[in-house]
């Protein structure tokens, strides 16, 4: 085959270091477009992106020419480093280490983004820790509890 095909898309997770409540609505609105610009200048599309004070999701559609772990790293530093130069009053803003990725079925694409753009709501019911965990249950991926938080 000449060429390669693809429809990869990821429910990304990941939260600010010791998930301190530093996105503000002010950075938000400027952070998400930002990690968008990102995603596109490495081959991917954002569909959607939201979260909370504490935590971003993203549902991409990402490329078979670069890993995973190479999209986060790179969506991580180069939105930390904007946002130290935009936003000089955010010196210690930092992005955990680790991440959460869901394979998502083009069949719950609307679903995903749905969940993404309600984090707002949802979080009224639940926390993050409670939710990280339920996504790990639901897709059946395993882990130490005592691993899991920074």
């Amino acid at each position: 085959m000449p060429s390669t095909w693809s429809q990869i898309l990821l429910h990304i997770v990941f939260s600010t270091k010791q998930r301190q409540p530093l996105i503000s609505p002010e950075l938000e609105e400027r952070l998400h477009p930002y990690m968008g610009g990102i995603i596109r200048s490495l081959g991917g599309s954002r569909y959607t992106i939201g979260g909370m004070p504490d935590h971003v999701h993203m549902l991409v559609r990402w490329t078979t020419k670069d890993s995973i772990a190479s999209l986060v790293g790179r969506v991580k530093s180069q939105s930390t480093m904007w946002v130290h130069e935009t936003f000089p009053d955010l010196p210690t803003f930092k992005w955990q280490e680790g991440y959460g990725v869901f394979s998502v079925s083009p069949s719950n694409k609307e679903q995903v983004e749905r969940y993404i753009l309600n984090q707002k709501e949802h979080h009224r019911r639940q926390d993050f820790k409670t939710e990280f965990v339920a996504m790990l249950d639901a897709h059946g991926i395993e882990f130490e509890p005592r691993y899991l938080w920074d």
